[in-house]
């Protein structure tokens, strides 16, 4: 079988290691780091599957594109990606649906003062999102109402994120412990990839700083078990992808559920219509047996085979450049990932990259490289990756050293 896997990060280059175990992959647009990287247009490749990485192109409906073309495609169409796309939209399907999630209200650009006058009904912590793509960096999170006030009115009045804050959601802010929930999803049925991943999206060691894409995920979650991995399952995913097929959505594609285990049980945040990063590169490597089959089945609108996964924990650190998220500096010459990828367990997938004129590896993006330890549990795993992290420099580099270091607390 041959795949086109479509993106450039270190999401798709995971996906196009772990399905070149059994396929012939190439990568468009790809980027200098990922071997198989090829820079026509989608379109003019043929391939037998085509696996779509990025959110931006599933929501601006790519997926669509392909199937008007009798391609095969993994890949939610414009219609099931507004699960990401719009998050009214998700939190409206959701609540119709019945899923158990944090309560909520919508304001767009003419409803500033409206929007902080139902801040401040609700209490710390306030939670305010851009309803549109913000590459995962939409969310605040925080305890201080003036901060919430402030974020509001930059993004309602576009200051932060231009049209895709132009519409902000305002939640109620949960507590508990986040994890992360996948599954495959074949128009009609989901999946479940049988564990949990737990991302760590603050800048900063010990989960202060500014929101980001990522800076490291662990997988699996010792305290989450198979009977809160099927509650989950039951209480959310199963009624969400009802609810698609109510409103005549064909789904195929990753369906991503991010959950706060509350002390009232599991409650939805929100979903993703892509595989998370770094998530991918703590699970994906995990999946046993033939992935390229497993999503050409799900594609087809047929998935048939069981999902398996291996026992082994994957530690993921990401190194960002410096100045990440706000302004990160490009053009740093990267030492030592093959120094990191000779350690025995270790894996480094390139995500901002590209080459100067002497054909070195330099950055050129936010989040630069995703080093991965895997072992037999998660403290050999964490010893290996941040062993081949510490192979890994360029000026002003910057990763966390706290990643996994909270997976004994319940």
């Amino acid at each position: 079988m041959k795949v086109c896997v479509v993106g450039s990060g270190g999401r798709e280059h995971v996906f196009a290691t772990t399905l070149a175990r059994t396929a012939e992959v190439v990568i468009t647009p790809g980027s200098p780091g990922i071997e198989g990287s090829i820079s026509e247009e989608v379109l003019e490749i043929e391939a037998d599957l085509y696996v779509i990485g990025p959110e931006a192109q599933l929501v601006n409906g790519m997926a669509d594109e392909l199937r008007n073309n009798n391609k095969v495609v993994f890949g939610p169409g414009a219609d099931g990606a507004k699960l990401e796309g719009s998050k009214k939209w998700m939190k409206n399907l959701v609540e119709k649906a019945g899923v158990p999630t944090a309560k909520f209200q919508s304001f767009n650009e003419n409803q500033i003062e409206e929007a902080i006058l139902f801040l401040s009904t609700m209490s710390a912590p306030y939670v305010v999102k851009t309803d549109g793509l913000a590459a995962g960096k939409g969310v605040l999170v925080t305890e201080d109402y003036q901060v919430a006030v402030t974020d509001i009115k930059n993004k309602l009045s576009g200051k932060s994120f231009g049209l895709a804050g132009q519409r902000v959601i305002i939640e109620e802010g949960l507590i508990g412990r986040e994890v992360s929930l996948f599954a495959v999803c074949d128009g009609e049925k989901a999946t479940l990839i049988p564990t949990a991943a737990q991302d760590h999206k603050r800048l900063l060691d010990l989960d202060n700083g500014p929101n980001t894409g990522g800076m490291g995920c662990y997988s699996p979650i010792p305290s989450i078990g198979p009977a809160n991995l099927a509650q989950m399952m039951e209480i959310a995913i199963h009624p969400t992808m009802d609810e698609l097929i109510n409103n005549g959505i064909d789904y195929r594609g990753f369906l991503y559920a991010g959950f706060m285990m509350t002390a009232d049980g599991p409650k939805l945040l929100e979903y993703n219509v892509r595989f998370g990063d770094p998530e991918a590169q703590a699970i994906l490597p995990r999946i046993e047996g033939d992935l390229a089959e497993i999503l050409f089945q799900a594609a087809k609108g047929d998935l048939r085979e069981e999902i398996n996964i291996s026992s082994d924990s994957i530690v993921t650190i990401v190194c960002s450049a410096d100045g990440y998220p706000i302004n990160p500096r490009k053009g740093d010459l990267i030492h030592g990932i093959e120094a990191a990828r000779a350690i025995e367990g270790a894996t480094v997938h390139c995500a901002g990259v590209d080459r100067d004129s002497d054909g070195k590896l330099i950055t050129s993006g936010g989040r630069i490289l995703n080093v991965s330890g895997r072992g037999p549990d998660l403290h050999t795993a964490r010893q290996i990756a941040y062993a081949a992290a510490q192979c890994i420099s360029w000026a002003g580099m910057h990763m966390r050293w706290d990643i996994a270091s909270d997976f004994k607390v319940a």
